[in-house]
């Protein structure tokens, strides 16, 4: 059936582009802003589940504790983050943005100064640019969950005024917790951080009912893709709303009875309309009955995209230095 329908489809553009940077958000027009409720709080790390194959070996880099985040409707993944001590701040954890986001109010309040480097155009999913850019900033710190919970990650980050009310910016973990891997846990809503040269995931070592896949990646780019069993690449997107989301092609593409308008980051429209659940394979799991979507007024070229609703069962762990994805049940 999957194959069938992608055959009739093309490829969902997972992102909002930022010249070197993608980034997976579509927020719902007219989604009601739902306030910053309760705070975040943190973890000893080694309470959280563990596969199997990992060593508690003590890493040469300094692991960040664990912490939760609160899922928001309309709004994402959540969690407080410090920029240079000052915060908190409330981002949203997407791993299909390929660049740490944050906006230019935070960046001013942060003493975040800007680099030489280039400005970026924001693209959005439907290939429509806004007028603003993205630019470089360079910060001392960033920390997660408490001030003092500190990323290795401090080089260069993005600012640019992008986002809906309440979300100061977005947090992509590959770049903001490299060189450490990272696990995203759905159903204990929490992410965490391991060292892969200590712990590493093996393909020769896959979860009870799980599975150790490649991470495979876009050219310039290091956001997490997987490939499905037809061969298609996906991109693993904790930004997106979705489950599986597809281009319409159809006759009813487009339809105002049949789809709900979705606005993206670069000002242009889209709508989607929800069909019959799909079940996918990625290496030896099957993900069954996702909610499936079909997309209308995307960009031509983009992957397939898997969002929240069908990452909600998992853990998902991504070691970045041997390039592999861990999606076990949560």
């Amino acid at each position: 059936m999957l194959r069938q329908l992608l055959n009739r489809t093309s490829p969902l553009l997972a992102g909002a582009i930022v010249t070197l940077a993608m980034f997976g958000w579509a927020v719902p027009s007219g989604a009601a802003h739902l306030s910053h409720v309760y705070s975040v709080a943190t973890y000893s790390s080694d309470r959280g589940p563990r596969s199997p194959q990992r060593s508690t070996r003590q890493s040469i880099y300094s692991v960040p504790r664990a912490v939760y985040f609160r899922e928001v409707a309309g709004r994402g993944l959540l969690v407080d983050v410090w920029i240079n001590g000052t915060g908190p701040y409330t981002f949203a954890i997407d791993t299909g943005a390929g660049a740490t986001i944050v906006s230019s109010r935070v960046a001013g309040a942060a003493g975040a100064n800007s680099t030489a480097g280039r400005s970026h155009r924001i693209v959005g999913l439907s290939g429509v640019s806004n007028e603003r850019t993205a630019s470089e900033i360079k910060v001392r710190s960033l920390a997660i969950g408490d001030r003092d919970n500190l990323l290795p990650a401090t080089g260069a980050i993005l600012t640019a005024d992008i986002f809906p009310i309440g979300i100061d910016g977005v947090l992509d973990p590959t770049e903001s917790y490299s060189p450490l891997g990272y696990v995203i846990d759905f159903p204990r809503s929490s992410i965490s951080a391991f060292d892969p040269a200590q712990d590493p995931l093996r393909a020769s070592s896959p979860p009870v009912d799980g599975t150790v896949v490649s991470w495979v990646r876009d050219a310039g780019g290091r956001r997490p893709y997987v490939l499905l069993d037809d061969g298609r690449k996906a991109l693993l997107d904790t930004g997106s709303e979705f489950g599986l989301a597809l281009r319409d092609n159809s006759r009813d593409a487009g339809r105002p009875s049949s789809n709900r308008p979705v606005r993206d980051l670069g000002g242009g429209a889209l709508s989607a309309r929800r069909v019959a659940p799909l079940t996918v394979a990625v290496g030896a799991l099957a993900l069954e009955r996702i909610p499936t979507d079909l997309v209308s007024g995307l960009s031509s070229t983009a992957p397939i995209l898997l969002g929240r609703a069908a990452l909600r069962p998992f853990r998902l762990s991504f070691d970045p230095l041997n390039r592999l994805i861990e999606i076990a049940p949560g």
